[in-house]
Parts: C-alpha cells; sequence; structure tokens
C-alpha cells in the first residue's frame, strides 16, 4: 500500500489482497484462523475472502485445511513479465552471460519510477540476493542496475525515481541523500559499465550497463568488492548482443 487510501476504497477487495499478501509471504500452509489473525480480521469474514480466492484459483485448500497460494497467482506474475516486452533474446543472452562468467546475470527496467527486475540467470560465483528476484522492485540508488539507468535521465526525471522508492540505507556505503548519489554519478558518463561496492550487500559487488534506447539494463554481481575484469567485459559483450538483437527487424533474429 501505498500513499493516502482512495475515498472510493473498495474494502472487501482491501481485506481480499491482504489475505493474499499474508499466505504468500508465510514459509508453510496457514490455516483461516492464523489468516484471520495476521490480517486483523474476523474469523468469519476469513472465511468468506479465503473461499472467494480458492474459487478464483487464486488460494489453494491443502487437505489439511491450510492454505497456500493458487495457480492463478503464477499466471498473473507470468503475464506482468510478459508484458514488459522483454528484448529479443533476452532470456538466452543471460543464460550466455552467466555460463561464461559463472555470475547471476539481471535484466532490469524502469517502470512508473520503479525499478523492476525482469529476469534472473543464476551463476554460482554470485551470492543469491533475495530482492534480486524476477518480477521484484529493488532499490535504483544502491545497485549497479539502478545507477546505469538512473544515468541514462535527466536530474529532474532521477530526482522522480528517487523520490518514489526513497533512498533505504542497506550498508553503511548506500548513498545516504540525493546529493550523495548526485555526486556519485557525476563522475560517470550514460552508457558506462557502472559498479557499485557493498552498497546493497556487504561484502558483494555488482556491475550493470544500459541497452542503448531501450530502457533496459543488464547486470551481474559477484561476492567481494570487487568485479573480475573478465565479467566487465563479458557484461559489455551482452549489452551489444541485446542492442544488435533489437535493432534486428521483427522475425529476423536467427536470420543468416
Amino acid at each position: 500500500m501505498t500513499g493516502e487510501p482512495p475515498t472510493d476504497l473498495i474494502r472487501s477487495v482491501s481485506r481480499a489482497l491482504r489475505v493474499l499478501e499474508e499466505v504468500s509471504r508465510a514459509e508453510r500452509p496457514l490455516p483461516v484462523k492464523v489468516i484471520a489473525r495476521r490480517c486483523g480480521l474476523n474469523l468469519a469474514t476469513s472465511y468468506h475472502l479465503v473461499r472467494t480466492l480458492c474459487y478464483e484459483g487464486y488460494l489453494h485448500r491443502m487437505s489439511d485445511g491450510g492454505y497456500l497460494p493458487g495457480s492463478q497467482v503464477a499466471e498473473r506474475f507470468h503475464e506482468m513479465l510478459a508484458a514488459f516486452g522483454r528484448p529479443p533474446q533476452a532470456a538466452a543472452v543471460l543464460r550466455h552471460l552467466a555460463a561464461v562468467t559463472g555470475h547471476t546475470a539481471y535484466l532490469a527496467r524502469l517502470s512508473e519510477e520503479r525499478l523492476v527486475v525482469v529476469d534472473v540467470a543464476e551463476g554460482p560465483r554470485s551470492p543469491y540476493l533475495e530482492e534480486l528476484r524476477a518480477g521484484l522492485e529493488t532499490a535504483p540508488h544502491a545497485t549497479a542496475l539502478g545507477k546505469a539507468l538512473l544515468l541514462s535521465l535527466s536530474a529532474r526525471a532521477r530526482r522522480a525515481v528517487l523520490t518514489a522508492s526513497g533512498l533505504r540505507r542497506f550498508t553503511s556505503s548506500t548513498p545516504a541523500s540525493v546529493e550523495d548519489l548526485e555526486a556519485e554519478l557525476s563522475r560517470l558518463r550514460p552508457g558506462q559499465v557502472v559498479e557499485e561496492h557493498g552498497q546493497f550487500r556487504q561484502d558483494v559487488a555488482c556491475a550493470g550497463a544500459v541497452v542503448p534506447g531501450t530502457g533496459w539494463a543488464v547486470g551481474i554481481s559477484a561476492r567481494g568488492l570487487s568485479i573480475p575484469q573478465i565479467a566487465r567485459i563479458r557484461l559489455a559483450e551482452a549489452v551489444r548482443e541485446l542492442d544488435d538483437s533489437s535493432r534486428l527487424p521483427d522475425g529476423a533474429e536467427g536470420m543468416e
């Protein structure tokens, strides 16, 4: 929930979404009594909501009476990712980048002033970063992906993004203000490979670069506070490959 509630807020819809959120973030199936307590709802209302959500496919009832997210949640998730219209060959390029470097590769873009990770290819030389998962919003000011995209914007547009997302402190190295971030970006040039060292996670470094003219950024992460030179080179190659594929006529990928 963000901002002030609308004057025409439909509370039954809001309650249903709250139930869905609680069930989705739980580590195990939740019985209705637990759902009611966590959502601050009475038991009768909770039963009505979970039955409706089960009927619509957004919850699934287990044999022991606990509830899990239903198949329609996954359907909406995949539809959301598809709606971003990833560059041609993006999934293949990410997989190749992860394979040749051993580092996890990411694809992200700004959407409605939020940084959204759209695709991930895992690599063994990178730590698991729970907030850099496909479909999740993450921090533009503390990630190399976000910095690369911010660098392509005007100062006014950058401020709008930072106002919307906030400047959460992830580590002691995270930029603490818009002025700190602007000073960091002023030393960079649009289009270059951008790095951050320990700003998003302690002892983790990330690199990112924008695919020209597309609004997409590709990035990698690494354990420690440096990005290997060969990984930076492979990242730049991946960006060029996506740039080339985005310029091909529709349906021309793979043509001789």
